[in-house]
Order: C-alpha cells, then structure tokens, then sequence
C-alpha cells in the first residue's frame, strides 16, 4: 500500500510538472539569431540554460531570423503560433525597420498586428524595445523608441524598454560593426530581459 501511494505520489507530481510545461516563442531578427557567434552562445540559448538552472520546464523556441522587419515576422507569425502553440510570445523586431528608415507608423502597425494574432492564439506577448544611434536624427530616433511605449501601454503588454541597455554604444560589447553584440554581452542581454520574462512563464 506504501508503495503505491508513492508510486502514485510520483505520478501525479510528474502530470503536474507536464502540465505545467509551456513553450516560449521568439520572434526576432540578429540580435536574437546570435548574428556573428556561435548561437550556443546567445541570449536565447542562455534562456534556456537559466530555465533548466531555475526548474522551470518551459521549451524555447527561437524563430529569430537575420534581417527580418516588422513585415517579415508579421507574415511567419501565423504558422509559427500554429506550429509550436506558445503560451508566450517574445517580439524582438524593428532593428532592421530602423535601420532602414522606415516609417515608424508601418513599425507600429505591424508589431500591434503581431501582438493582437499572439493573444488571440492564446499566449502573453513580451515586447522587447530597441533604440537606434543619434546619427539617424533626434525626431526619428524618438519616435521609433516611442512606438514600444505606447504599444506596451495601449495594448496592456510587458515591455523591456530597450533590449541593448548597457550594451549599445560600448566597444568593448559589440562586434566590429557596431551593430551586433559579442559573446560576452549576451549575458547582459539576458539580465535586461529576465526580470520581465521570468513572471511571464
């Protein structure tokens, strides 16, 4: 009898665990992809280091692509969310939209559409924010930082500000063209985004 309650003890705590389990999707451009390094090394894979580390059984899924926009994650988010069913979504995209000089409207609209698909599938969505370099004028850059304020406040989603801080701007932590961040940032990076993440899961 003994032996059964355990054996069904067991078995109930390994059901709760699995239930428990969810997956987290991420949908981002080369900051996420790990651009430059050995991805074993980026943010995302140190994500999923610090879940195993903390018990958490949440599966990542990294959909991050080199060079994609705002239009390129919106038109793969569909059969992403279809695909993998996340019961969290994280949005790092606009860098390239930025960097482009496109317009901050079309970046709005496209994150807001990815934001309103993810909740409609069922996930939380996690915005992660970028800023861009002074040279590309103070009335675009400020603009472009706005957009992931006013969409974390309009559509009542998490936000990190600015994925980058700490980072963006320091030699020393970004890769030789000043874009992308080395191996020993992406620590960092993970730090910015944990805090936010973590109550998520």
């Amino acid at each position: 009898m003994r032996m059964w309650l355990m054996s069904a003890g067991l078995g109930l705590m390994l059901a709760a665990q699995s239930a428990a389990a969810g997956t987290v999707l991420i949908v981002g451009d080369s900051i996420s992809a790990a651009f430059g390094l050995d991805t074993r090394a980026g943010w995302v894979a140190l994500l999923e280091q610090r879940l195993e580390q903390q018990g958490f059984s949440d599966k990542v899924v990294n959909a991050s692509i080199t060079g994609d926009t705002s239009a390129n994650g919106s038109a793969r988010l569909p059969a992403l969310l279809a695909a993998h069913k996340p019961d969290l979504v994280v949005l790092e995209l606009g860098g390239n939209d930025g960097l482009r000089g496109m317009p901050v409207t079309q970046l709005q609209q496209n994150l807001a559409s990815m934001i309103e698909v993810s909740r409609k599938a069922g996930a939380e969505v996690l915005l992660l924010g970028m800023q861009l370099p002074p040279n590309y004028g103070a009335r675009y850059t400020q603009s472009f930082a706005q957009v992931y304020h006013t969409l974390a406040e309009e559509k009542k989603v998490a936000l990190v500000p600015f994925l980058l801080e700490g980072v963006g701007g320091v030699p020393t932590l970004m890769q030789a063209d000043g874009v992308h961040p080395t191996a020993g940032a992406q620590g960092k990076l993970l730090e910015n985004v944990w805090p936010t993440l973590k109550p998520l899961l």
